[in-house]
């Protein structure tokens, strides 16, 4: 499974500071007969009789395909990078992992039809928690769940693997102040939320972060969209791992804050283990900012179940 609907939307050289700008805009948007075409070119052995839009964000689109592969294709070159990390870094680390992670069994090289990479694995079973209107008891359950495979993935040594590091800074939350701005003032206009000024208090009354210690090895972009739960109603699978670098910890731990309700955050410490301060403070700017994104993009995108998970995480972020 992959539901590819809206990336970190942080400060970058690939993307404008323009606050109206759409990065996820495909500079060569793909359709399913285009897909099936390159699929097949490249992999024979793949029917690819059945290609099915699964998905569309910030930096990919993704399909199924036969019903039980899922192949994705950028939006832009540094999206295809993203993708052919993944695809290195995946088998490495996904047997040290105690949830399901995809598994790139095929990566196509670019050619004149298609000018960059694109990656194939085997469907995951599973929906993306952003399309289940998850109450609040389901999302606590998940708590130890989640602690446990965030102790595991952030424990596994950096050296060897083929990680960049985090080229979007993303603690700095200086530079995010202009694009949180402009977004909760879309998201104010437009009647999402009532008044932009919570968020804006917490970005200005919580002090800067101190520098991260050593990086350790994250997901990068880790929210209800890129959690997988089962017919049961529990966490299954980490999808859409394209932002995987070494980084600070704090980028991952928003899920403190953007995904778990207050009462369920000790529960998932006791089994993540020990943070301090600082960390507790970039996991909830990040949240914040995050989810601020993910509502704006839904919204400009129409996807009211993203924009109703957005909203309930910026929710989360402010509660103590």
């Amino acid at each position: 499974m992959a539901r590819t609907v809206a990336r970190d939307a942080d400060v970058s050289p690939v993307y404008s500071t323009s606050t109206m700008t759409r990065p996820w805009h495909a500079e060569h948007p793909i359709t399913p007969e285009l897909a099936r075409s390159l699929i097949r070119a490249r992999f024979p052995g793949v029917a690819a009789e059945r290609v099915e839009p699964l998905g569309s964000g910030w930096d990919n689109t993704a399909f199924l395909v036969d019903g039980t592969l899922v192949f994705r294709f950028p939006h832009k070159p540094s999206a295809a990078a993203l993708l052919e990390t993944e695809a290195r870094v995946l088998p490495a680390i996904a047997p040290r992992l105690p949830l399901a992670v995809p598994n790139p069994r095929w990566v196509g090289e670019p050619d004149d039809a298609f000018p960059w990479s694109f990656v194939g694995y085997p469907m995951l079973p599973g929906r993306p928690a952003c399309t289940l209107a998850l109450a609040e008891e389901a999302r606590a359950a998940a708590a130890p769940v989640l602690g446990e495979f965030l102790a595991r993935l952030h424990a596994i040594p950096t050296a060897g693997l083929p990680l960049p590091g985090d080229t979007l800074d993303r603690t700095n939350f200086h530079t995010r102040m202009p694009l949180l701005e402009a977004r909760l003032a879309v998201l104010a206009e437009r009647g999402a939320i009532a008044d932009a000024a919570p968020w804006l208090a917490l970005f200005r009354q919580l002090p800067d972060a101190a520098p991260a210690r050593a990086p350790v090895l994250v997901h990068g972009d880790l929210y209800a969209c890129h959690l997988l739960v089962d017919e049961r109603g529990a966490v299954s699978g980490v999808i859409d791992w394209g932002d995987v670098h070494a980084g600070d910890r704090g980028v991952d731990l928003m899920l403190l804050y953007a995904f778990l309700p207050p009462s369920a955050r000790e529960v998932f410490l006791r089994a993540y283990g020990a943070v301090d301060a600082r960390d507790l403070r970039v996991a909830r700017l990040r949240a914040a900012f995050h989810s601020v994104s993910l509502a704006w993009s839904a919204l400009e995108r129409g996807d009211d179940a993203v924009l109703a998970e957005a909203l309930l995480a910026m929710r989360f972020a402010l509660e103590e």
